[in-house]
């Protein structure tokens, strides 16, 4: 085997004569200097980021914000703490939050 990979769309291109023979806007076309610069994930999140694509604990903490500040009742009190419980799960440690109490709800409003 000359080949260290598999290369299953290339031997389809060769076999047809079209494994050079490129037409259209790719060819030549060099890559961004910032795509060079950064890794794999750096680029995941640019992309993402412009796509307007939020991460769930982002889209979570959004929700629990708006549940905040509607919130008149222990009923909807213990909603929202079980809803911080998820967010504390899935978001990054530095972002995590204690649960929301009647006697500091005004403060969670500032929080959130």
């Amino acid at each position: 085997m000359d080949r260290k990979y598999n290369d299953l769309i290339g031997d389809i291109l060769k076999e047809k004569g079209e494994k050079d023979n490129f037409e259209g806007e790719g060819k030549g076309k060099p890559l961004k200097k910032d795509y060079l610069e950064m890794d794999v994930y750096q680029n995941f999140q640019r992309m993402a980021k412009d796509a307007g694509f939020l991460p769930p604990w982002l889209k979570l903490q959004k929700e629990i914000s708006e549940l905040i500040y509607i919130c008149k009742t222990e009923k909807e009190l213990k909603a929202i703490n079980k809803k911080i419980k998820k967010y504390n799960s899935i978001c990054p440690s530095s972002f995590q939050k204690n649960f929301v109490t009647m006697e500091n709800l005004e403060k969670a409003k500032k929080l959130w």
